[in-house]
């Protein structure tokens, strides 16, 4: 397969040839298509082990309250609340919440891995840069999403199988559009509007300061992937569009019936006094197409951003739009234009860790958002 490099900011040499990094010549062909988002690092510097950023010792009781407004748990939309009193619906609720935090950290994991793996195939010194960038910016996101679960649970949970063989997939990968189309938009795309919606709807003060923190960060990987686009959709050959696009809806299915599958995660309803084989037969009886279409209707739905990122960048075409309007109204996507539904939120955040930092800004507040 090959590596389809449109632009030469995304050549790539294999990973084990080093000798080609360190050619004279190399040096100096560097791209400048990533400068400002490299500069804008400093406007969102934040340290999770120092509390004048991010204070995990706050309390929460967990028995007492949802960390999240529970109308946004599919559970309990289901005969799985019948089965349960208040309390066990607020242990459910929070358990999900587990669940959600420990793939957002494997997921975080993942994406330090992928960026690692970048800085030793990608050959322009610009782009090497910014994926060293995004390590670290990774690594602080693992650092973080570590402590809150320790603060609120003790340890995570595994991944899930569907979650972790499509992490090793990307991690693994020696082609540079698969690990930008599946981690840069499809991943950071699904974690922008789990952000968003933890940010909104979180009733733990903790965890809303957390989600603003990492969105900060995200917004910026969102952009590497978005230039990607701009310079290399538009070139491609209809028999490489097609390899992309079919790879892309393929990622969004399996996603899509799989996160939030009771088949992920049995270990919740068992911990609740259920019986996972009757909560997944109550869970498959109410969420139809008709119910998965009612929430991607949602603005901070997760799958509605990950799909209006695909859009935005030109991958969905006629040819696979009928897997995503099957649960999403696309031409309604299409009138939103390019704004995202985390871009407030991070731009707010960046202001915040301005003021805290005492610097001076790098870019203009629209470069979280497409230019």
């Amino acid at each position: 397969m090959e590596n389809i490099t449109k632009d030469p900011a995304y050549n790539a040499v294999d990973p084990a040839d080093f000798p080609a990094m360190i050619e004279p010549d190399r040096y100096g062909a560097r791209s400048n298509a990533f400068d400002r988002i490299i500069a804008a690092s400093h406007d969102h510097f934040w340290d999770p082990l120092d509390t004048k950023y991010i204070d995990f010792s706050q309390p929460y009781d967990l028995t007492k309250d949802y960390l999240v407004n529970p109308d946004f748990n599919t559970d309990l939309k289901t005969a799985i609340a019948g089965k349960l009193d208040e309390a066990g619906k607020i242990k459910l609720a929070n358990l999900d919440i587990l669940w959600s935090m420990s793939s957002i950290l494997h997921g975080e994991q993942g994406a330090l891995s992928l960026s690692a793996s970048l800085c030793h195939i990608l050959r322009d010194p610009g782009a090497q840069e910014y994926a060293a960038n995004q390590t670290r910016e990774e690594a602080r996101h693992v650092t973080a999403f570590s402590q809150y679960i320790k603060a609120r649970w003790g340890q995570p949970m595994p991944a899930g199988p569907a979650l972790a063989a499509l992490l090793n997939e990307m991690v693994s990968s020696p082609l540079v559009w698969k690990k930008i189309v599946g981690m840069q938009m499809l991943i950071e795309g699904l974690a922008m509007g789990a952000f968003a919606m933890l940010y909104k709807e979180g009733r733990d003060p903790l965890l809303r300061r957390l989600c603003q923190l990492v969105m900060t960060d995200e917004a910026f990987h969102h952009k590497f992937g978005k230039i990607w686009a701009d310079r290399t959709i538009p070139q491609l050959s209809q028999a490489e569009h097609e390899l992309v696009e079919d790879w892309a809806a393929q990622v969004f299915q399996v996603l899509l019936f799989n996160l939030a599958s009771p088949m992920q995660k049995g270990w919740i309803y068992t911990a609740c006094g259920l019986d996972p084989d009757w909560c997944q037969a109550a869970f498959m009886e109410a969420v139809t197409d008709t119910f998965i279409r009612r929430e991607l209707a949602k603005s901070t739905n997760v799958f509605r951003v990950l799909v209006k990122t695909l859009l935005n960048a030109g991958i969905i075409t006629d040819r696979t739009k009928p897997v995503y309007a099957a649960y999403i109204d696309m031409a309604e996507l299409y009138a939103e234009g390019d704004r995202m539904i985390g871009d407030e939120i991070a731009e707010e955040g960046i202001k915040y860790l301005l003021q805290l930092n005492g610097g001076k800004r790098m870019v203009t507040p629209s470069m979280v958002a497409a230019e």
